[in-house]
């Protein structure tokens, strides 16, 4: 453990348990680690993981050759062994070799759940980033093969690690600041949906489409898939409310302490943008019912937020005595008939230099997903559920798959979580495992 870790533990006041006498973030024993997915954010999540923790990082995997190199020669520079990793362009293969204590998942999203189930089968513990499953049935599927392994999941759902949201909801919300809270607004105003409408073309050489694909449907190539730009098609994922407001209504789950909704609606579409090769609503509302509480998602990619001085991706929970708003970049929390209270995110370019020149890292994130595989190591260490457990995962995922369809469907959907269906609709149950393709087969719980 690097002194900084140690002091910064200390401070805290963190008991961290041991293994053999090594500290759990990898002491006398690194423990061994492959990442399935060398993009954005694999890299992002991989080099954080080094910066918590002597690992050892062994295998790399992914179906683009050119970023699987790219990601071997960062990954020899930063960790302190200094060795390169093994390369894989198929997990199956990585993951056969029965040598990781972790796999991170960090693949488009149709590819999180076979390669989860297949790297708990082999005995490791799974880090794999949000939302979890492109249907229900992979999310159940991959929930009941955590537990019946008994295998540590952390999901990517790194607001319950971000350092200023813990301050806000240990200041305000267990402090009963906010009174009783009647409504939440959770909302993403940024322009990211894909304008273009480029023409299909073959992929690259480095490139293994077929693979890539997976039991997704089969699509041309679009330069605009990959890399990275694979969210604009719904083949691939749950468009903005899949990868944006999962974040929000996680967060707004874990500070609120809230299960499962017990009804979901939406509406919306392309009702702007319709030029664009993209797929997923440029507009888009949802409300999450927690009994009696209203949790309603907004989506534009186009115009300006309903209000300029908010955070254009956040949530604003309001109370009787006061009202929260949080985000990525921060906190406002105003008392009723009081002055607002603010913090800033906080960076941590002082202690991780490297953050400062590290290509496309989220710097103003950093922070929390260090303090995410924190969780996860520590959880590692003492075999308990870290602070997004497979199980929350599955829920905020579930939930935003729930307000996809009811907005393809027309009607709202009340959900049985004891079932894990949704109640008295055939139509929409026989949505919750959508078709893989050949030869791909679709898991059950």
């Amino acid at each position: 453990m690097r002194r900084r870790e140690f002091l910064k533990a200390g401070a805290l006041g963190l008991t961290l348990p041991t293994i053999g006498g090594a500290w759990p973030y990898g002491g006398d024993n690194p423990l061994r680690v492959g990442l399935i997915g060398t993009g954005w954010y694999g890299k992002a999540d991989l080099l954080r993981l080094i910066q918590v923790s002597p690992v050892e990082v062994v295998s790399l995997c992914d179906v683009d050759q050119k970023l699987l190199a790219e990601a071997a020669e960062i990954v020899a520079s930063r960790q302190a062994s200094k060795k390169t990793p093994r390369t894989y362009a198929d997990y199956r293969k990585m993951l056969a070799e029965k040598d990781l204590d972790i796999v991170l998942i960090a693949t488009p999203d149709h590819w999180h759940c076979l390669p989860m189930i297949a790297a708990v089968e082999a005995g490791a513990d799974v880090y794999v980033q949000k939302p979890i499953s492109v249907d229900i049935a992979e999310g159940q599927a991959m929930l009941a093969a955590a537990r019946k392994h008994k295998r540590v999941v952390q999901v990517g759902t790194q607001r319950r690690s971000t350092p200023h949201l813990i301050e806000a909801r240990d200041r305000f919300v267990k402090e009963g600041k906010l009174g009783t809270v009647g409504m939440v607004e959770i909302y993403c105003y940024y322009h990211m949906r894909n304008r273009g409408n480029p023409p299909d073309t073959n992929p690259p050489e480095h490139l293994d489409w077929e693979m890539w694909t997976g039991p997704a449907p089969m699509r041309p190539y679009n330069p605009i898939a990959h890399p990275r730009g694979w969210r604009a098609f719904m083949e691939y994922g749950n468009g903005i409310v899949g990868d944006m407001c999962i974040h929000m209504l996680d967060m707004v789950r874990w500070m609120l302490d809230l299960g499962w909704p017990t009804r979901v609606s939406s509406e919306g579409g392309i009702l702007v943008q319709k030029e664009a090769k993209s797929n997923i609503s440029d507009t888009q509302t949802a409300t999450f019912e927690f009994g009696e509480l209203p949790v309603v998602w907004t989506h534009r990619t186009y115009g300006q937020a309903t209000d300029p001085k908010r955070f254009p991706w956040g949530a604003t929970i309001y109370g009787d005595k006061g009202t929260l708003e949080a985000s990525v970049m921060g906190y406002t929390f105003t008392p009723q008939g009081g002055e607002p209270i603010k913090k800033d995110v906080v960076y941590e370019l002082d202690e991780y230099p490297e953050d400062k020149t590290e290509k496309d890292l989220e710097k103003h994130v950093a922070p929390a997903i260090r303090g995410h595989m924190r969780d996860f190591l520590a959880n590692i260490a003492s075999r308990g559920k870290p602070v997004a457990d497979i199980e929350q995962g599955h829920i905020s995922t579930a939930s935003c798959i729930l307000a996809n369809m009811s907005m393809k469907l027309g009607r709202s959907l009340t959900w049985d979580p004891q079932a894990g269906r949704i109640s008295h609709d055939d139509e929409a149950n026989r949505l919750l495992a959508r078709p893989y393709r050949a030869p791909w087969v679709h898991p059950t719980a």
